[in-house]
């Protein structure tokens, strides 16, 4: 039933899966593709941002290579990614703090315009067999290393290798 197609399984899309996902900015911008058969609650940036401190911790690092930026040329300096992300962590950081002080809502705008794609946000999600099935086989192959980390959770998932990922 599974190789015969959608119609022949519609009894996947009658098992259920609710997960938290904490994931990049970025990840969730392609997760977000998939709206049939899912249902996503986040932790809202908007309310949940200038609560705790923004540190190195908040942004997706997993694969994180220390890149030489400039070398020497154009700004006779050699500059590493890490020194990047210094500032841009110090001006976030900077700027949540000065929201918090002040409450002066022009603080918290600029906090969101600047944000980098990398900052980790949870959802729980709510899809199924069908639906995940439908992702595996659309991103397994993917560039970025966050779907194949999902990919791999979703062949881990009860008889995820039996019925989601089989190609028979």
């Amino acid at each position: 039933m599974i190789k015969a197609g959608t119609s022949d399984r519609k009894f996947m899309r009658q098992i259920f899966v609710s997960v938290d996902i904490t994931a990049p900015l970025y990840w969730w911008k392609e997760f977000d593709t998939y709206k049939i058969g899912t249902v996503a609650n986040s932790t809202s940036t908007m309310h949940k941002l200038a609560s705790t401190p923004i540190t190195f911790d908040c942004f997706e690092m997993d694969d994180f290579e220390n890149l030489r930026v400039y070398d020497n040329e154009p700004y006779n300096t050699d500059t590493f990614i890490t020194d990047i992300w210094d500032d841009i962590i110090g001006y976030c950081e900077t700027l949540r703090l000065r929201y918090n002080e002040t409450k002066d809502k022009r603080y918290w705008k600029e906090l969101i315009r600047v944000l980098p794609e990398a900052w980790l946000q949870t959802r729980t999600v709510t899809l199924n067999y069908e639906v995940l099935r439908n992702i595996y086989f659309q991103r397994r192959y993917h560039k970025l290393t966050e779907w194949h980390r999902f990919c791999e959770w979703i062949e881990s998932l009860p008889y995820g290798k039996e019925l989601i990922t089989y190609e028979g």
